[in-house]
């Protein structure tokens, strides 16, 4: 590797609760290390190429494919030995402090659930109780849960690759949210989920309420393409795509969607799904669509998608707001008070929403391949709860097949994945992607994309 772009060697000491660590724990740590040693290095990795703009997993790996990480003990707790990390990644040969942070939480994240939660007697993916109970450790873990704040953060989704207009909107609402006292949470990437941050820094500092939050949630199989914007101060790494909107639902004291490509429909149908459940009926989480006059096409199009899928009721459990980040922000604000009366009355956390109902087909991880992709049921005559949650998995496996890069390598080997079902669902499923193809949200930095599907009727 050419020097220019990698430091050769160095050493790095870790930040936050990884500097008092008892002999136990870094023993724990260092075993753990050993057995995660590909999700570590590959996360570390993301984390190293942090703010760098792109998507291609693949290319990352390859530049960096001689980089390099070891966790080692000594006596004032454990020590990181990099071999061949971006260079991007330090100034005058020491480490941004940003990046070392987000560097530190890869370690913390990883290490405790493969050797605090996976380990424990009761390991079991297959109970709904255990898996938001894993949700909630790795998150206390990462120091996300704050019982001494009232309600006031705001999950903002959105794509990854979205056109400048759309990107200075979201901006524009993050320094609305901010001007309110309103911290961020998004996927920590690039887009739709650094703009609301970048933005937020500026209301917030005008008001004086710096440092605000700009948590960044996400998971090993989509942080290499998704690597975390300079914004993010608290960066956590869920196990899994399900864990990870778990997370991002029992923190949310309200959520926003900007424009976005699949993984922003994906996340869409997740919630609508939950919305949707009986149980959840009388929960309070405001959930506002918006974006520049330029995506209001956008929105009609999602909109027509779920009045067609998941019917009315799906389509009044959302507000849409056109063009006006003001407006936004006075609704969000406005609603996270009523979100707070609500927990006062009901006796509930404003930290965790331990009282939404998440279905376990919406908990336990769904891998997309070829085989579970071409087996999905697909047809309007489900209960709208079952239609959601397949159609969340459809969406995921072209999240996969786009930019992960065990995904695209799959696509590579075998071909497209195979989507069958109802053919008039078939039919607005194609229509919503070809609208995502042609407006560029697939992919970052390409005007070429080629599909990693094949829609087909088989009904």
């Amino acid at each position: 590797m050419n020097q220019m772009t990698t430091m050769p060697s160095t050493q790095i000491y870790p930040t936050g609760t990884l500097n008092t660590l008892s002999k136990k724990e870094m023993e724990r740590i260092t075993k753990a290390s050993g057995l995660a040693a590909s999700i570590l290095r590959d996360c570390a990795l993301a984390v190293l190429n942090s703010g760098e703009q792109g998507d291609d997993a693949e290319s990352m790996f390859e530049k960096y494919k001689d980089f390099q990480i070891e966790i080692h003990e000594v006596n004032r707790g454990i020590r990181l030995d990099l071999a061949n990390a971006p260079l991007a990644a330090f100034v005058d040969g020491k480490m941004i402090r940003g990046i070392r942070e987000l560097l530190s939480a890869v370690i913390r994240d990883i290490t405790y659930y493969h050797s605090e939660i996976k380990n424990e007697n009761d390991y079991d993916e297959t109970n709904p109780i255990f898996l938001t109970n894993s949700v909630y450790e790795l998150l206390r873990n990462a120091m996300i849960l704050n019982p001494s704040l009232e309600p006031n953060l705001v999950v903002c989704w959105g794509g990854h690759s979205i056109a400048r207009p759309e990107y200075q909107y979201t901006k524009t609402v993050g320094y609305q949210l901010g001007l309110r006292g309103l911290d961020i949470c998004t996927g920590c990437g690039p887009g739709a989920m650094k703009g609301p941050m970048k933005g937020a820094t500026f209301g917030h500092a005008k008001q004086r309420t710096l440092p605000g939050r700009y948590i960044g949630v996400t998971e090993p199989g989509i942080i290499a393409a998704e690597s975390p914007n300079p914004i993010v101060n608290q960066l956590v790494i869920l196990p899994d795509i399900e864990k990870r909107l778990e997370a991002f639902v029992r923190i949310a004291h309200g959520i926003i969607v900007f424009p976005g490509g699949a993984g922003t429909a994906e996340e869409i149908l997740y919630i609508l799904g939950l919305l949707l459940q009986p149980e959840n009926q009388n929960i309070k989480l405001p959930l506002v669509f918006t974006g520049p006059k330029s995506a209001e096409k956008y929105f009609q199009e999602i909109h027509q998608f779920i009045r067609f899928t998941l019917g009315d009721e799906a389509a009044n459990k959302y507000t849409i707001i056109i063009d006006d980040p003001i407006a936004v922000s006075k609704f969000m604000s406005e609603e996270i008070e009523k979100v707070k009366e609500s927990r006062i009355k009901n006796n509930e956390s404003f930290y965790f929403n331990w009282n939404i109902k998440i279905p376990l087909d919406f908990q336990i991880p769904f891998v997309p391949n070829h085989e579970n992709m071409a087996s999905l049921e697909l047809k309007r005559s489900l209960p709208k709860n079952i239609l959601a949650a397949n159609l969340r998995k459809v969406f995921s496996g072209i999240v996969t097949g786009n930019i992960k890069a065990h995904g695209v390598q799959s696509i590579r080997d075998k071909g497209p994945f195979q989507i069958s079902g109802e053919l008039d669902l078939m039919k607005s499923i194609d229509k919503l992607l070809t609208g995502f193809v042609e407006a560029g949200r697939m992919k970052m930095g390409t005007s070429i994309y080629k599909e990693c599907y094949t829609i087909n009727a088989s009904i």
